[in-house]
């Protein structure tokens, strides 16, 4: 019986990592669930102009939205869950989140890529994986689409073609 931290923004996605830990529960594999949503800080120039009350609200609001959907499968399927709210750099937050609440694994829905696209967006899942001392399971979607899984790749050795051709 495992502790889960399950890192939620309310995508499709993210979702369907929640259903995956409702059926984990339902088999008796799983003991708790930390839901956790982390919000991306204001840059210096925002938090400059509002105060700090009116910035925790606003994170406070977006982070409720983003849950009320993964907050509402598990407690329809009687999963004992609590609610966690950061803001901050997502994968930081994860990783030490996960540490601080001592869970046995991460469990964390994302889109199905294709490996240069992961590694040209800087993913999230390839983030928290580098940073976690935790196993990380990943929960995938539906497959890419064509312009994703050929169009991107093409487009990006084109322009790396182009560069090379044109040089410096």
């Amino acid at each position: 019986m495992a502790t889960l931290l399950l890192p939620c923004d309310g995508s499709s996605h993210a979702l369907l990592a929640v259903r995956h830990v409702v059926t984990a529960f339902r088999r008796g594999d799983v003991r708790r669930v930390h839901l956790l949503n982390v919000q991306p800080p204001f840059s210096a120039n925002v938090a400059r102009h509002v105060s700090r009350e009116l910035r925790l609200d606003f994170h406070r609001e977006r982070a409720g939205l983003a849950l009320a959907e993964a907050q509402r499968l598990l407690e329809a399927a009687g999963v004992p869950h609590h609610i966690h709210t950061e803001v901050g750099e997502k994968a930081s937050c994860i990783a030490d989140m996960a540490r601080r609440l001592r869970c046995d694994r991460i469990v964390v829905g994302t889109a199905r890529k294709s490996a240069l696209v992961r590694a040209v967006e800087n993913s999230l899942t390839n983030s928290v994986l580098e940073r976690c001392s935790v196993p990380v399971e990943v929960i995938v979607g539906a497959p890419v689409g064509v312009m994703e899984r050929i169009g991107i790749p093409a487009a990006v050795g084109t322009g790396m073609a182009l560069l090379w051709v044109v040089g410096p």
